[in-house]
Order: C-alpha cells, then sequence, then structure tokens
C-alpha cells in the first residue's frame, strides 16, 4: 500500500484555482471515509488543527478494512475488530470526538439507495456543518494509480448524501418517522482530490500529531518509514499552495490540499 500511495502523492496537483485565505471554522466536522487509515493519510493534520481550536470531529468509516490484510492467517472478523482498535486509537491522538463504524464489506463498497440512505442519516443525526470526504471524480491518477474504487464510491455517495438527501424533507421519509430531520451542509472539502485541489490548511504545527496518528495503524503501516513521504507531500503541498498566490503559504512548512465547496 506505501508504495502505491507514495507514487499517487508524488505527482502535485496542476492547474487549480486557489482560494485564498481560510474558509472559516465550522463548529462540528463529519469525516466521511471509505476505510480505517484513509483519513489518517489524507486530512489527519486539519482533523489534529481543528480539533485542537475547538471544533468537534465526527468519523463516519464505511468499512472497517476486514479485507485489507496478506497475512494468510488473518480473518475478516479479527482484522475488522483490529482496524477498528487502530482507528479508534488514532482517533484518540487527534482528538476526534466519536467514531461511527457503518461495517458495509470491504472492497465491496457501491453507492446506491441504501449506503446514500445510510450516510443520510448520520448526517441528520450529527448535523455537521462540514464534511470532508473523498473525491468521487478522482479515478486515476497519472500512468501508474488507481483510485480504490471503495474510496470513489464512499465519496459519491457521501456527495449524494449531504445534496440532495440530507436537506431534502421528502427524500428517505423513513429517516422522519426516526427522528431524523433534514439538514443543510455548508461546507465540503474533497480530499485525494489530485489536479482539482483549490485550498490548503496549514498543518505546520500538527505533522507530528498527523505522524502519531497514521503510527496507530499498525496492521497497514507495518515498517514502512512513512514520515519522510508525508513530509515531502506536506511540503508539495505548502510549495503548491504559493505557487498559487496563497499568501500566508510563505510561513508554513506544510500543508494539506482539497476541493472546496461552500453551499449557500
Amino acid at each position: 500500500m506505501g508504495a502505491v500511495v507514495e507514487r499517487l502523492w508524488t505527482k502535485r496537483c496542476e492547474g487549480a484555482h486557489v482560494t485564498e485565505g481560510a474558509a472559516g471554522r465550522p463548529r462540528r466536522v463529519m469525516v466521511s471515509v471509505a476505510h480505517p487509515d484513509d483519513a489518517e493519510f489524507s486530512c489527519a493534520g486539519t482533523v489534529a488543527r481543528w480539533a485542537a481550536e475547538g471544533q468537534e470531529i465526527i468519523y463516519v468509516l464505511g468499512t472497517s478494512g476486514d479485507k485489507g490484510s496478506d497475512d494468510l492467517d488473518m480473518t475478516s472478523e479479527r482484522l475488522m475488530a483490529l482496524r477498528e482498535d487502530e482507528q479508534r486509537a488514532a482517533c484518540k491522538v487527534l482528538g476526534v470526538s466519536e467514531v461511527v463504524f457503518l461495517r458495509m464489506p470491504d472492497a465491496e463498497l457501491v453507492p446506491d439507495l441504501e449506503m446514500r440512505k445510510k450516510l443520510t442519516r448520520v448526517i441528520r443525526q450529527y448535523k455537521p456543518d462540514a464534511v470532508i470526504c473523498q473525491d468521487p471524480t478522482a479515478r486515476f491518477e497519472g500512468s501508474g494509480y488507481i483510485q480504490h474504487p471503495d474510496h470513489i464510491a464512499m465519496g459519491e455517495a457521501t456527495v449524494a448524501a449531504i445534496f440532495p438527501s440530507a436537506r431534502d424533507r421528502l427524500t428517505f421519509p423513513e429517516l422522519l418517522a426516526e427522528g431524523y430531520e433534514p439538514h443543510k451542509v455548508n461546507e465540503v472539502y474533497l480530499m485525494a482530490s489530485f489536479a482539482n485541489c483549490d485550498h490548503f490548511i496549514d498543518i505546520t504545527n500538527y505533522m507530528e500529531t498527523k505522524l502519531k496518528a497514521l503510527a496507530a495503524h499498525t496492521s497497514q503501516v507495518g515498517d514502512w518509514p512513512v514520515a519522510p513521504f508525508l513530509e515531502r507531500w506536506g511540503r508539495d503541498n505548502a510549495a503548491l499552495a504559493r505557487s498559487r498566490n496563497v499568501t500566508e503559504a510563505w510561513e508554513w512548512d506544510y500543508a494539506e490540499a482539497f476541493k472546496y465547496m461552500r453551499l449557500d
């Protein structure tokens, strides 16, 4: 996994329009990802920063990563328990308030109506001001990387749940019967957005926390020396922000990049 992720992030986002300055400080943020460790690779610096600044962070995981092992003696049941424990440990490092495991089948996510309803339910339940999720349009990168289909599915279902399903009262009326009233998400941050990134967040003071959180995923990271890669990626994002005329970025060592949308 490490080599694949490293190849992915070696290529900078190109041709992006930059949103200058801060997009505000959402009070409650939902991070919606397919697998344990997805958020730690792509947005944990932002999560750590926002949590330290007082924002409430909720994680929602589509799967528990129960297929992600080459160990011949490992079972899906044992791996699920292990990876959920690893994710909880990472969240404790980052200051995440709550973790929701939807426990859908790993490597088999399909962005159908049932999946969309599950995500609509948690959005209406927790009522986040902002959602960070995977970019469903980022399918390929360069000539050597294919995006995991679960990432695409989770991103697509999350975006569809944000708009229009969570907002519109008559969508999934059974959720009303369960007590889940409509909710409008104000901001969306798409991570792993490749060439679409246009918003940068300074994580200079939180790179160490990001690395510590990722280290909690021992079943995935193993002995891969992840720190040099993530530090280089963070520096590349900061350099990209400077190249896009984000003046604050001249004071940054590390950044994370997103495609940002404000839903007015």
